[in-house]
């Protein structure tokens, strides 16, 4: 496939995703963006390390700026201070070039994942099994 394929894909199947989708494609890309930049360091290519961390912390800003504390309570302000500890984690790493702290970033967005993939599963389900009672 050629990288317009591709690209133009990639941007049909954003496009086409329902919500839950586009979050998990966010933490799947959140995710590859921090094993690149653990591998970044590990090569010493300083430029790609930037350049992952950024895109990391873009996705970041980005499900932060999503969350609805009035309608999330508790876990909105608890994805908050994950998140916080994510960028403050990922800053400390891009400027020590330091992959620890971008492997607590990574268990840390490998568990929301999962987390997440898991009540979607059990959304989709629970509807199913509402109406068979």
């Amino acid at each position: 496939m050629s990288s317009y394929g591709l690209g133009a894909y990639k941007k049909t199947s954003v496009q086409t995703a329902s919500k839950e989708q586009v979050l998990l494609m966010l933490y799947q890309t959140a995710i590859n963006c921090t094993k690149k930049a653990i591998e970044a360091i590990e090569n010493n290519d300083l430029t790609k390390k930037g350049e992952n961390i950024g895109k990391l912390q873009d996705i970041i800003i980005e499900l932060s700026n999503s969350l609805d504390f009035e309608v999330g309570g508790d876990i909105a302000k608890e994805l908050n201070a994950l998140y916080d500890y994510i960028l403050h984690s990922s800053t400390k790493a891009n400027i020590n070039i330091d992959k620890a702290p971008l492997e607590g970033v990574l268990s840390v967005l490998k568990t929301l994942y999962g987390g997440w993939t898991e009540a979607i599963k059990s959304l989709k389900t629970s509807p199913q099994e509402s109406t068979q009672k």
